[in-house]
């Protein structure tokens, strides 16, 4: 397995997971499904979550995480996955509201995003129920407790 993840932070908060988290936690979501991939993870403010989210889902507001699968040209072959743009003070705002540890949501977002980079969707019931299941047994792996358990 090869896995590559380049963070790119675009805002200064000394609450963001390093490197080598974002690793760990692309690498259990591929782990099984891709033996190589390439993904940047791109940290960002509201105002360019906003401004993406606007751009591309046609929302005129921030969101925790945005996925953009790289379109492979026919003819060449590469490792790269895509990208997901993660918009920290969100992040931060929905583990509090939902009142989870910081980096499991974290987590949770980023295996999110993984994987819709894979393909996976939560238009449908169907499709959100297998996209959920996955997430969780991602989760449990790294010893996070299912995410959509309301918590007190």
């Amino acid at each position: 397995m090869s896995y590559f993840v380049d963070r790119q932070c675009q805002i200064d908060d000394e609450n963001l997971p390093s490197e080598a988290q974002l690793t760990e936690w692309v690498t259990s979501a591929l782990k099984g499904r891709l033996d190589a991939a390439e993904l940047s993870i791109r940290i960002v403010s509201p105002e360019e979550s906003r401004e993406l989210n606007h751009q591309y889902r046609g929302k005129d507001s921030a969101t925790n995480v945005l996925s953009f699968p790289f379109e492979m040209p026919d003819g060449i072959e590469l490792d790269l996955l895509g990208d997901l743009v993660v918009c920290a003070e969100v992040v931060a705002r929905e583990a509090h509201e939902q009142n989870k540890p910081l980096f499991h949501h974290w987590c949770h977002m980023v295996v999110h995003g993984v994987l819709h980079l894979l393909g996976f969707d939560h238009i449908n019931n169907d499709d959100a129920e297998e996209m959920e299941q996955l997430e969780k047994e991602i989760l449990a792996s790294l010893g996070i407790p299912d995410p959509y358990l309301l918590t007190e």
